[in-house]
């Protein structure tokens, strides 16, 4: 936090940073208004960004003021800062078979997409839940229920708002550990809402896809694409791995310095299937700096043509 809010400190950079063919970016502090997000993504050299559009740990409903909103788009317009991505918060729990906690996800998600309608948001990254208490099927019916019924009557399409299932990485009772669990939520919202996916690398390692080896990656990137469909992959979460293949381990580590090697960012960002998505790094700031060179890092690996 305190090294995002130097960032606004210092001076303007004279010139703007240097951008690739690819939307990079990383998530961003809104601290202080959530337009200030946008400023701190250009000085870091996104083109791209994600953010939470309230506390990601708490349930209270948070209200954006129109001006922030405003200024936010003034801003994103002015650095060509696009999509713009929001992640809902971590309590959100749309598979929950507890009634009551199942009401509060309810009503907090909804919240979720009004804010980013406001702030004309390209996506809204959701993970799937967690089943416990029912089964996995069970689960994923009940998460693409209520999506469906917490977004009535709100407009999406004409918004320009999609939803983003993310996977996850495969822990007991988390939904999303498979493409094919994914895939299963968006085919139930199809025609409902706009949906997509995202999909985290981290994630895809420790649930025990093999996206080291070049063979491995190839492989699957095939499987990728025969059960959700790369063109639908609107977003890749860029985050290296503390934890080993199959371990189920969220832990994310600098673009790198992991388990996955920057090989695979190279891949994914030059493959020319994946050009149309946003790559941003969720990767922790353990000094000072971290996340320009995390950002840096991925804009290296990308070959210009």
């Amino acid at each position: 936090m305190a090294q995002e809010q130097d960032i606004l400190k210092r001076p303007a950079p004279k010139r703007p940073p240097r951008l690739t063919s690819r939307r990079i970016g990383i998530h961003t502090s809104t601290a202080g208004g959530v337009q200030n997000a946008a400023e701190r993504a250009y000085r870091l050299g996104c083109n791209t960004l994600q953010i939470f559009s309230s506390s990601p740990r708490r349930w209270a409903p948070y209200e954006l003021g129109v001006p922030q909103c405003a200024e936010m788009n003034r801003l994103r317009a002015q650095y060509d800062l696009k999509p713009l991505v929001v992640h809902t918060n971590y309590l959100v729990n749309l598979a929950s078979s507890n009634e009551r906690f199942l009401q509060m996800s309810l009503e907090a998600f909804r919240g979720e997409v009004v804010r980013a309608l406001s702030l004309c948001a390209d996506y809204l990254v959701l993970h799937p839940g967690s089943f416990r208490g029912a089964d996995r099927e069970q689960g994923l019916l009940r998460t693409a229920a209520a999506i469906a019924a917490s977004t009535q009557g709100l407009d999406l399409a004409k918004g320009g708002l999609t939803i983003l299932i993310e996977n996850t990485a495969g822990a007991e009772f988390s939904l999303g550990g498979s493409f094919e669990q994914v895939a299963e939520v968006l085919e139930r919202l199809e025609g409902i809402v706009p949906v997509g996916a995202c999909i985290d690398t981290c994630h895809t390692h420790v649930a025990g896809y093999d996206i080291v080896s070049e063979e491995g990656l190839h492989q699957t990137l095939q499987h990728l694409d025969a059960t959700i469909g790369l063109n639908r992959v609107k977003v890749w979460h860029c985050n290296d791995a503390k934890a080993p293949r199959g371990s189920k381990l969220d832990r994310h580590q600098q673009i790198g310095k992991g388990m996955i090697g920057k090989g695979t960012f190279r891949h994914l960002l030059n493959d020319l299937r994946l050009a149309h998505a946003a790559f941003i790094a969720e990767t922790p700031i353990d000094r000072p700096g971290d996340d320009r060179r995390n950002i840096d890092a991925l804009k290296k690996l990308v070959v210009e043509t």
